[in-house]
């Protein structure tokens, strides 16, 4: 899979980033639009895109996306709480201070 040609997005009517190569979603981040946050829920990626790396370029686009958009981040998807704690000089200031603990961050 040639994942320079990916494409990252948000896809409101869906409530979830996606990545798509060729056309096709091969990963995407499920979220809840709150009131100042969002709330990521559930990230896949396909079984023929797994370990390419896809999964952490999407989490990345999607936080990078909540910043710009001046929100906080809930990450009550493992996948996103693990990237947070494993990024997080980058992305720690995206949860709301009272929550981290909840969250292992």
């Amino acid at each position: 899979m040639d994942t320079a040609a990916l494409e990252l997005s948000d896809n409101p009517a869906r409530s979830r980033y996606e990545a798509r190569t060729g056309g096709e979603v091969v990963g995407f981040a499920e979220y809840r639009l709150l009131t100042g946050a969002v709330m990521f829920t559930h990230t896949e990626v396909s079984e023929a895109a797994e370990g390419q790396g896809i999964g952490s370029k999407l989490v990345r686009y999607a936080l990078e996306d909540v910043r710009s958009k001046g929100l906080y981040a809930i990450p009550m998807c493992p996948f996103v709480s693990a990237f947070i704690q494993r990024h997080r000089e980058e992305y720690i200031g995206l949860v709301n201070p009272p929550h981290r603990r909840i969250f292992g961050l």
